[in-house]
């Protein structure tokens, strides 16, 4: 099968949303590409974080979801009730597969793909005003500059505020950094081989 005529489709990994309208639905990864996919345990421990036991803390709020993959995040948290999330994803591949997530679970609202690198997207988002809740960074593991390019460009961007959380998912080995100008890493969660680590400005 071809998505959107030109990528051939393998089946990959099957994961899962795990709350929310469309809790238990299946999402799909691919194979033979740099994707990662957010498992689907530590995505249930990010959005425990983020509800603090409340299964409606998330309705309404706005996320970025940078270096999207296969948009898993961003589509938890549409399940949850986020008003808006945006996809950054500068891989064909990897759009066509949010694309493709999106469209199994009749989504046809609420979100916008952005088919572009990080350091272009957002300056394109800061000249909407757009203002994020949350914003999720999680780079394929070897891209170890674009988390601290993408932090620090966040340090100083009118798409966070003093209310923001921005995480970052990353390998245990590595540290993004604690601080970036007024960012500062406020909380760190290590699950396996990934860690989380949550900031806010000061």
């Amino acid at each position: 099968m071809m998505l959107n005529g030109a990528v051939p489709y393998v089946a990959g990994v099957i994961m899962r949303v795990i709350a929310g309208k469309y809790r238990s639905r299946p999402l799909r990864s691919l194979r033979g590409l740099d994707l990662r996919p957010t498992s689907d345990r530590l995505r249930e421990t990010l959005f425990n974080v983020l509800a603090a036991g409340n299964p409606t803390a998330l309705e309404g709020t706005v996320w970025l979801d940078l270096c999207a993959g296969t948009g898993a995040v961003g589509i938890e948290a549409l399940s949850r009730g986020a008003s808006e999330v945006y996809f950054v994803e500068f891989s064909t591949p990897a759009v066509n597969l949010i694309q493709r997530n999106l469209h199994s679970l009749g989504l046809e609202t609420r979100f916008e793909i952005l088919q572009e690198e990080v350091t272009r997207a957002l300056p394109n988002l800061e000249a909407r005003e757009i203002i994020a809740d949350f914003i999720f960074l999680d780079p394929p593991y070897h891209m170890e500059e674009t988390y601290q390019h993408t932090l620090q460009s966040l340090s100083h961007s009118p798409l966070a505020n003093s209310n923001t959380v921005i995480v970052a998912e990353h390998e245990k080995r590595f540290d993004p950094g604690f601080e970036f100008g007024p960012l500062r890493r406020y909380r760190k969660l290590e699950q396996g081989d990934a860690t989380l680590s949550f900031y806010r400005l000061n």
